[in-house]
């Protein structure tokens, strides 16, 4: 339903600052916005627009996965076949590829590479603190994802860079848990601290003092002995290569902080949702950060959606003969009437897309000017295939000046008053 080709003005004047050789797309946002579908439609959009692009995605969705015409992704980049991209009516030539973030993977590199001693890296992968710190640690994640980037980045082999940021309660724990991470990992008090165990256990009181001797007393009662001796035994192991790590994360926020790096923030405009891209918003300022754009995902659905895009300031005619239903009928008040939960439905329907574009509209008002919006409808189908992706991406750089149309869309609502649900009607929306 949605169509394909993009203005050209709209086109320049959304994504002239994002698609740029050398620069880098990370997508931010919480789980279950949709972020990992428009990661891939702005790498779609971006090869469109003749830049060779990479993804950097993580844990797609099997579904993902088939629109893409990959069968297994790894943390090699993979070429989107051009056989696929042909029968798609896309250009062959499109230079598109995909990789997915391997957090192991990513972090045993970073030990092979900065543990000099064979045994000492054999030590840390056997380890069972750093099997923990690696799979489950907060920020870990994040940071490997941090590596693969800059590593992207810095061997240019690419125009430009998409980054499907791990899912995260918060968005910008993507910042702030790898910076806690680094902490922890070059801390000097916990390189005093957790001593080689033996060592520390023979003589505690002589190497740490009275303070010390409590806090590994405390530890070992929680963790039991066997685990204290364990993140003994990594921070021992891993000693040479802490400063390394803590000097790749700086490198890697300078990058961040450049002109080369674009931030956009997905949401969907459920309030919730907006509460937290706003609260992303002020972190993002107080960090010194630049939000670059926000994608409002899943506004409308795609009827509505094209019928504004066609004809902005006009409520679609679906959506009018809605409001105009009980006097078709004949049914002038509520009840009584065999057709009434039809009804009941239309009017939730009618109501939940007006107080969606609402929504919207409050939001956006309150995002500074310099922060480009772009909307995007709730695809019923979903993303099965490259032409999807392309047809998404073609929206997103199209509905570049997404305040005018929530605008417009808000105009055309008002004028027509629709009909607000009470509670027990909104059941039959979404």
């Amino acid at each position: 339903m949605l169509s394909f080709a993009a203005n050209s003005e709209t086109y320049a004047a959304f994504v002239k600052e994002l698609f740029k050789q050398g620069s880098t797309i990370v997508l931010l946002g919480t789980g279950g916005v949709g972020k990992t579908t428009i990661a891939a439609s702005f790498g779609m959009a971006a090869a469109m627009a003749q830049l060779d692009t990479v993804v950097i995605t993580v844990d797609p969705a099997r579904r993902l996965r088939d629109a893409l015409g990959i069968e297994r992704l790894s943390v090699r980049p993979t070429r989107i076949d051009g056989r696929r991209l042909r029968a798609a009516g896309l250009d062959p030539g499109l230079r598109l590829s995909a990789m997915v973030l391997d957090v192991k993977r990513t972090w045993d590199g970073l030990v092979e590479q900065f543990v000099r001693s064979p045994a000492a890296r054999q030590t840390i992968f056997e380890n069972s603190f750093y099997r923990t710190l690696t799979e489950q640690f907060a920020g870990a994640e994040a940071y490997a994802a941090l590596e693969q980037l800059y590593d992207l980045h810095t061997n240019a082999r690419f125009d430009l860079e998409v980054v499907d940021t791990p899912p995260a309660t918060h968005a910008f724990e993507f910042f702030r848990a790898p910076a806690h991470l680094v902490r922890l990992l070059d801390s000097p008090a916990a390189r005093w601290l957790f001593l080689p165990y033996a060592s520390a256990s023979q003589s505690v009181a002589g190497l740490a003092g009275r303070a010390a001797r409590f806090v590994v007393n405390q530890l070992e009662s929680f963790t039991g002995m066997e685990m204290l001796k364990s993140v003994s035994e990594f921070f021992s192991a891993a000693a040479e290569a802490t400063g390394s790590v803590s000097k790749r994360f700086h490198m890697t926020e300078k990058l961040l902080r450049s002109p080369d790096a674009h931030f956009v923030l997905v949401t969907t405009p459920q309030t919730d949702r907006l509460k937290e891209a706003r609260s992303v918003i002020q972190q993002m300022d107080e960090a010194g950060l630049k939000l670059g754009a926000i994608v409002l995902n899943r506004t409308l659905d795609e009827a509505s959606f094209e019928a504004f895009r066609a004809s902005p300031r006009r409520l679609p005619p679906h959506l009018e003969e809605i409001g105009t239903l009980r006097k078709t009928l004949g049914i002038e008040a509520a009840g009584g009437d065999r057709m009434e939960p039809l009804i009941e439905f239309f009017e939730g329907y009618l109501a939940s897309q007006s107080a969606m574009v609402d929504e919207a509209v409050r939001f956006a008002r309150g995002v500074p000017a310099r922060v480009k919006i772009a909307v995007v409808p709730d695809v019923e189908v979903g993303v099965r295939d490259l032409r999807a992706l392309a047809k998404i991406g073609s929206v997103l750089v199209d509905s570049g000046n997404g305040r005018r149309f929530l605008e417009n869309a808000a105009s055309a609502f008002g004028r027509e008053k629709p009909a607000r649900s009470t509670p027990n009607r909104r059941r039959a929306v979404r």
